[in-house]
């Protein structure tokens, strides 16, 4: 992990920790001078935000943390379970905003009217937290940082909490005070998807899932387009943590000398392990006269895919033709097979 993203995942816990913090303060002190019981929800929200902001923070300097002996590849696979925390609290105040807004209409408890005060500090959390939800979200996926991502999602839901607070202040003035347990319940059931999104992206971190398809089109092609590789075979694309380890075969022509096979490997290394989701990239280089090459439909669709998309932007390269081209001049008994791509 760079020194630079390591800097700004830090600030950005830092930041949500700090605006939770101030949040909780304004509706502890709106709620303490007027009662109001849906500022006094949104209150105990707050404080709920900082002690796990706090956690996450603590969980985003533990993932931040530079590799050493007992994890030579860093600490990054912490964070989808940071995110997992974020998703459990999730759920925890959708079952709460949902418990309150049952009880309210069953007992028929439904607050005081806040007033003018109360007003206010629900819009000043909506737009303080739709602040965090864009500036969160932005970073998150420009770190790629799942913990950030569902921090950003989490901030989102405090938008609906509080608009459903909101509801219930103008409800309570417009002497409709049930409008707040209702707006509570109906609000409670997105909170609950968004703790379900939490869980369904960082799942695919924890288990190893293969990457988006744009990104194994572009690992392939990164491969291919060194003018010296002529195929590339058993291409394994997969999340460790967060990031994205690579390993792939690629054939090179067999009388080339030992000191110019090593430096294709590296700069295949170096152009596969530039982009930003890759962490570790292994390439096992082989003669192509030994034909290990695999047919594989899927790799075959992904080559043809982004060839397509480079001649539709204008671009010159051609991963098909380029891989087909015998730039020796050369006759070859291997030119009659087909190239390989396969994954």
């Amino acid at each position: 992990m760079s020194e630079d993203r390591r800097r700004v995942v830090r600030r950005v816990g830092a930041v949500v920790l700090g605006v939770n913090l101030a949040l909780a303060l304004a509706k502890g002190g709106v709620w303490w001078t007027t009662g109001s019981l849906a500022v006094g929800s949104e209150a105990v929200n707050s404080l709920a935000d900082s002690i796990y902001s706090l956690v996450v923070l603590a969980g985003l300097y533990l993932t931040t943390q530079p590799p050493d002996f007992e994890h030579p590849h860093g600490h990054e696979r912490i964070e989808p379970f940071v995110s997992l925390f974020v998703a459990v609290g999730v759920f925890v105040v959708g079952g709460a905003v949902l418990w309150n807004a049952t009880t309210s209409i069953l007992v028929g408890s439904y607050g005081v009217n806040g007033g003018t005060a109360a007003v206010a500090v629900l819009v000043v959390t909506a737009g303080a937290k739709y602040g965090l939800y864009r500036y969160c979200l932005r970073i998150g996926e420009e770190r790629h940082s799942p913990a950030i991502v569902a921090a950003a999602l989490d901030n989102r839901n405090d938008i609906l909490t509080a608009g459903a607070a909101l509801v219930g202040v103008l409800g309570a003035s417009a002497g409709v005070p049930v409008l707040d347990p209702i707006a509570g319940a109906v609000v409670s059931l997105g909170i609950f998807y968004t703790g379900y999104e939490i869980v369904r992206n960082n799942v695919n971190y924890l288990v190893g899932a293969a990457p988006p398809e744009e990104l194994r089109r572009e690992i392939l092609a990164r491969a291919l387009e060194h003018p010296q590789v002529r195929g590339a075979h058993d291409v394994v694309a997969h999340y460790v943590g967060p990031e994205i380890d690579v390993s792939l075969h690629i054939e090179v022509e067999g009388r080339m000398t030992l000191f110019e096979a090593h430096d294709i490997e590296s700069e295949v290394v170096e152009s596969v392990g530039a982009m930003p989701e890759v962490d570790d990239v292994f390439v096992h280089v082989d003669p192509k006269e030994l034909g290990e090459w695999k047919p594989n439909d899927e790799a075959d669709r992904l080559v043809e895919s982004e060839s397509a998309d480079r001649d539709r932007g204008g671009g010159e390269f051609d991963p098909a033709s380029d891989v087909e081209a015998d730039r020796d001049g050369e006759s070859r008994p291997e030119d009659d097979a087909a190239p390989d791509h396969s994954a």
